[in-house]
């Protein structure tokens, strides 16, 4: 019982802290919708071109009895094409989740703490969802 009364009281904090948060107008926030939609569009777009352009994904590759070192090319294309892929998955996931911030109004706040993201760094980096700190604190 001791620790629901502490966790209780731990997530009032939080919740009044996160209230006297001030959030960004939404005649702000639309063109930086339409810019991370955009975005979003165009990562998904060349996602799907790396994809096409996969040598894993070419069938005739099957019947195909190629030397040793187009085996190590193909090998070699997939290899970069799955860490292009795995990169742009991640800045997809993250675009999406600043869209989804916006949406809910809690665009601009950080997931971690609570306090605004500072603007500078919304700016050059329009889908960030942690302020610059708490960022550098998961990066360790």
């Amino acid at each position: 019982m001791k620790k629901s009364k502490k966790n209780t009281k731990i997530s009032k904090r939080k919740s009044s802290t996160v209230k006297n948060v001030i959030n960004f107008p939404s005649k702000l926030l639309s063109p930086v919708a339409g810019f991370l939609q955009d975005k979003l569009h165009l990562l998904e777009k060349r996602r799907n071109e790396i994809d096409e352009d996969d040598p894993f994904k070419d069938t005739s590759r099957l019947i195909d009895n190629a030397s040793p070192d187009a085996d190590a090319a193909e090998q070699f294309g997939h290899a970069r094409a799955s860490a292009l892929k795995e990169q742009l998955d991640r800045r997809i996931i993250q675009t999406r989740k600043a869209l989804t911030r916006i949406k809910i109004g809690k665009y601009g706040i950080c997931e971690d703490c609570g306090q605004m993201i500072d603007t500078d760094r919304l700016m050059i980096y329009p889908e960030a969802t942690l302020c610059a700190k708490d960022q550098a604190k998961r990066e360790k």
